[in-house]
């Protein structure tokens, strides 16, 4: 009789032992009783019954991050954007984050996926690459909505990567050169309107203001000579030297006068008779 008894307790005490389960801090575990939910375990020393019980799930509730894989998204304006995205959550509810959706983070990274394509696809390229803090807070509020019944909480969504294709930033960096061509020749214009009004005004102000001629002449004579500094600055250039005889040639027709009494080119700036005073 003793040794029965003896051998029950044994059991007995085996049989509570056995059911002893230890959480650890900041975790927590499914208990299902015969294939049906029975409770949630916390952190700690909990006790389930052998046999009848069975944990399904310890997860931790401590936040988590999840990396999404990089994906390819449209903007309006049908510019491809390669998209890498981070997002940061933890669960609230672990019997409905179980129950309720198969695979959590599967489920999360589809979601910011769609809902990551929807946001860039309703903004152009210029606005999407510079809003980068507008469509982490969109995602974040959108994401949060639709897990709220999941048991989960998404608490910061980080879109880490806007970039083109290779394609499109080489097609962005001729444009931006085409723009930089173009002001540079508006500012060259803009120059030389400058340095003509500056002759204009000192000419003015000349005692006895020179013919048209003299002008033209001028003029001339001081492209020609910055014009032959400019190409002996360049060591690979091969510079003709045009005979200054000639040029006083060809602007005779143009001149519509004789320039024998003009000041003749002759490789150097020459100076208008009308010119010298300030």
């Amino acid at each position: 009789m003793e040794s029965m008894l003896a051998a029950f307790i044994l059991l007995a005490t085996g049989y509570v032992a056995g059911g002893v389960k230890i959480i650890n801090q900041s975790n927590q575990a499914l208990v299902e009783r015969l294939g049906k939910y029975q409770k949630t375990l916390d952190p700690g020393i909990n006790w389930i019954a052998p046999i009848l019980d069975t944990i399904v799930w310890e997860d931790t509730v401590r936040e988590q991050f999840l990396e999404v894989d990089e994906q390819q998204a449209l903007t309006r304006d049908n510019v491809a954007l390669k998209v890498k995205t981070v997002v940061y959550w933890k669960i609230l509810e672990l019997r409905d984050a179980y129950y309720t959706v198969d695979n959590v983070q599967e489920a999360i990274k589809n979601r910011v996926t769609t809902a990551l394509g929807a946001a860039i696809g309703r903004r152009e390229l210029d606005q999407a690459v510079s809003s980068r803090d507008e469509i982490n807070k969109e995602l974040l509020r959108h994401l949060d909505e639709e897990t709220e019944g999941w048991g989960v909480k998404i608490t910061r969504v980080d879109v880490q990567n806007l970039l083109p294709s290779a394609t499109v930033i080489e097609s962005m960096e001729q444009e931006r050169a085409a723009e930089i061509e173009k002001r540079a020749e508006i500012l060259q214009a803009e120059g030389t309107g400058e340095y003509l009004r500056a002759i204009s005004r000192a000419l003015a102000s000349e005692d006895t203001p020179p013919t048209s001629q003299e002008m033209l002449h001028f003029l001339l004579t001081d492209r020609y000579v910055e014009a032959v500094q400019k190409l002996s600055e360049s060591e690979n250039a091969k510079i003709v030297f045009m005979d200054p005889k000639a040029i006083n040639e060809a602007l005779e027709p143009v001149m519509g006068s004789d320039l024998s009494d003009m000041p003749k080119i002759s490789g150097g700036p020459k100076t208008s008779p009308n010119l010298g005073k300030n």
